[in-house]
């Protein structure tokens, strides 16, 4: 009996120190209830103190995110199922806004818009937690774009260069390798300092899963992170996967290092959005868009910069990607996205099936900043690239018309040939600036011109070897930026020479074809 009394005792008196630290006072309490839910679309009525951007929690433990404030009651999207909520269910207010956790321990993880793991691992263990939705630096909080961002894909990097902080629009048609340039441009900064964060935006999960294993098998695997949320995902996942995504990189950016955003694609994104919009009963504007379309892009991307010495000296890079039916760039969300960006990057779908992967259309593509950026040693041997293959293009159409041609107009035509073929590139193959130097020179300088077009891809596979070999020392100064001399010039002209003169007799048909 002692035993049992002493055991009372001390349960009493751990029972009585526990309840002495209780607070037992009056804690206030945000309580609504909803009124109608339709399509992960929910309104509720009461929550008189809610704000945007607010998580609220519903009796079924599912979160919801306030999307719409009215008068009488607000709209909400949900986070997650709509099953156990009914008209009449409870709805709290957290007076929080939405934020999703930031940190190393994302990166290498395949993870949702609310940091919960996808890729079948433990949930990843962050300390800090950063809200969706930020507001953008400011003019004294940047600095000029200076710095290149290297992509891989030599029709980019010679006549369309990007710079660190730049915002560049990817846009075709379906089927035509937007998100491939995107996964390129990623799988590129394997031997680089910069973070990437794909964003995957209402696609199918077979695309999804196809570009992440891509990614995670050839790219930065520890220095890449993966914000998905597909099709059959909630509508409001999907609406918040882009600012999640942001956020997330903006972490890194604020800390002094360099981040390559992909957002894939912001097409279905504002067709999300007018989903929302339009259950939630707000007025309809063009193609039934709701009136803040705009400001919905634009305070997302908006948020890409370089930022100034005193922030850091970090960059965020933002290649969002946008669809085009037939073609169109003047429809309503391309002519919103092209005016965000400072440049966007064309895929013409006769291209693609003409075989020309990148179907990059030059004449269509742009990019108003990056120029600035290129490095000296590709600038000088592109420089005239893009004008020449423009006029190749239009004086291939005269050629198709069966007419006679002078020596000179035909010598252009070979050129622009052989430029064409050096500008196809193999998906999941970047190739690195040294590697695109060299090809460029070996068309620049005629060398390529006496052989068949069929030389140009044997040309740019033998390069691997002859830039990890002979020219390996040449190789790494042009990686670094440095210009090359006269004499490294001359070096590296004789050793292409040498490579072109070993091209097998035979193989590829006629020079012109």
């Amino acid at each position: 009996m002692s035993k049992l009394a002493e055991t009372l005792s001390d349960f009493a008196a751990r029972t009585s120190s526990r309840l002495a630290h209780l607070d037992l006072s009056p804690q206030p309490e945000s309580l609504g209830r909803v009124l109608a839910l339709a399509d992960g679309v929910v309104q509720v009525e009461g929550l008189p103190q809610a704000q945007l951007g607010e998580v609220l929690s519903f009796a079924s433990g599912v979160l919801g995110m306030v999307v719409v404030l009215d008068e009488a009651q607000i709209g909400c999207v949900l986070l997650g199922r709509q099953d156990g909520i009914v008209a009449g269910s409870a709805v709290r207010g957290s007076g929080q806004v939405m934020e999703v956790p930031v940190g190393d321990a994302l990166l290498g993880r395949v993870l949702d818009p609310l940091g919960q793991p996808l890729d079948g691992e433990p949930a990843p263990k962050t300390e800090l937690r950063l809200p969706i939705e930020r507001a953008a630096p400011g003019i004294t909080e940047r600095q000029p774009v200076t710095e290149p961002l290297h992509t891989g894909v030599t029709a980019i990097d010679a006549m369309l260069p990007l710079g660190r902080g730049q915002r560049e629009l990817i846009i075709g048609d379906r089927f035509t390798g937007k998100t491939a340039i995107a996964v390129d441009a990623i799988i590129s900064q394997a031997h680089s300092d910069v973070i990437c964060v794909y964003a995957a935006i209402g696609q199918r999960s077979s695309s999804v899963a196809q570009a992440v294993d891509a990614i995670r098998s050839r790219g930065p695997k520890d220095r890449t992170l993966c914000v998905v949320a597909t099709s059959d995902a909630a509508a409001g996942l999907q609406w918040l996967a882009p600012y999640a995504a942001c956020s997330m990189a903006e972490f890194y950016c604020e800390r002094g290092q360099h981040v390559l955003l992909i957002l894939d694609d912001l097409t279905k994104h504002a067709q999300i959005h007018r989903q929302v919009a339009l259950l939630l009963r707000q007025p309809p504007g063009r193609e039934a868009y709701p009136g803040d379309v705009f400001y919905l892009h634009s305070r997302l991307l908006e948020r890409a910069a370089k930022l100034s010495t005193q922030r850091g000296g970090g960059s965020l890079t933002t290649l969002p990607i946008a669809e085009t039916l037939a073609g169109n760039l003047s429809s309503y969300i391309p002519t919103n996205l092209i005016s965000i960006t400072d440049g966007q990057i064309f895929l013409e779908p006769r291209l693609f099936n003409e075989g020309q992967k990148p179907a990059i259309d030059v004449g269509k593509s742009v990019s108003r900043v990056g120029g600035k950026t290129q490095l000296p040693v590709l600038r000088k041997v592109s420089e005239s690239l893009r004008l020449g293959y423009a006029q190749f293009l239009e004086l291939e159409v005269f050629t198709r018309f069966g007419g006679a041609i002078d020596d000179r107009t035909q010598k252009l035509i070979d050129r622009g040939r052989r430029v064409r073929a050096a500008l196809l590139q193999p998906q999941f193959q970047p190739l690195s600036t040294a590697h695109q130097v060299a090809l460029l020179h070996a068309l620049d300088a005629g060398l390529l011109d006496a052989l068949p077009v069929a030389a140009v891809s044997w040309c740019r596979e033998e390069l691997r070897a002859l830039l990890s070999g002979e020219l390996s020392a040449l190789a790494l100064r042009i990686e670094q930026g440095s210009t090359l001399s006269d004499e490294e010039k001359k070096q590296l002209l004789g050793a292409l020479a040498a490579l072109v003169r070993r091209y097998p007799a035979g193989e590829g048909g006629d020079a012109r074809s």
